[in-house]
């Protein structure tokens, strides 16, 4: 289609298709892995409200101790564990770096530091329960230090994957914001 005002712009012709591929790559990136993050912070909600939910039922009396035991002192650090969690998500929407920063770093301060505490907080009740077959904390009639455990292990690597998804994601919007300076 010829053009009234003459020749064509430059770079209209289909000549920057390389540049365009590499837009188009970023973004695909950068939309799969901000899905990936997100679906891994809503199973780490769904492990917060868990969490908070014995702390507000055992603390509040709802039901009898033999039922939902007391928490240990790992879970109360861990609720602050929420906020990484909303920081990664205020990151998504305009490509945040910053929020994506206080994201990864506070993940590691306020999620992964309580669970490491809390195995070691944990460890001899569970050496008592493998070794002599006791348990003094239940949850639903199960081992309280058998269903945490349990926990912290998905826990962990729920959060573990997202920073890790978050460095990669990291990355791409860094390597993009670079490439425009350049231009």
């Amino acid at each position: 289609m010829a053009s009234r005002a003459g020749p064509r712009a430059s770079g209209t012709d289909g000549s920057d298709y390389r540049h365009r591929e590499k837009v188009a790559g970023h973004y695909q990136m950068s939309v799969s892995l901000k899905s990936e993050i997100k679906k891994l912070i809503y199973a780490n909600l769904l492990i917060w409200c868990l969490i908070a939910g014995q702390i507000v039922v055992s603390h509040l009396k709802l039901v009898s101790h033999d039922l939902v035991a007391m928490p240990y002192q790992w879970e109360f650090p861990y609720l602050f564990s929420l906020a990484p969690a909303l920081f990664g998500l205020f990151s998504f929407p305009r490509n945040n770096i910053s929020y994506l920063v206080i994201s990864m770093i506070s993940t590691g301060l306020f999620s992964i530091a309580p669970l490491i505490y809390g195995s070691m907080e944990m460890f001899p009740m569970a050496q008592q329960l493998y070794r002599h077959g006791k348990a003094y904390r239940f949850i639903f009639g199960f081992s309280a230090v058998s269903v945490l455990y349990l926990v912290m292990v998905v826990a962990v690597q729920l959060h573990a994957w997202q920073l890790y998804y978050s460095k990669k994601l990291l990355d791409a919007w860094f390597s993009s914001t670079q490439e425009k300076k350049k231009d």
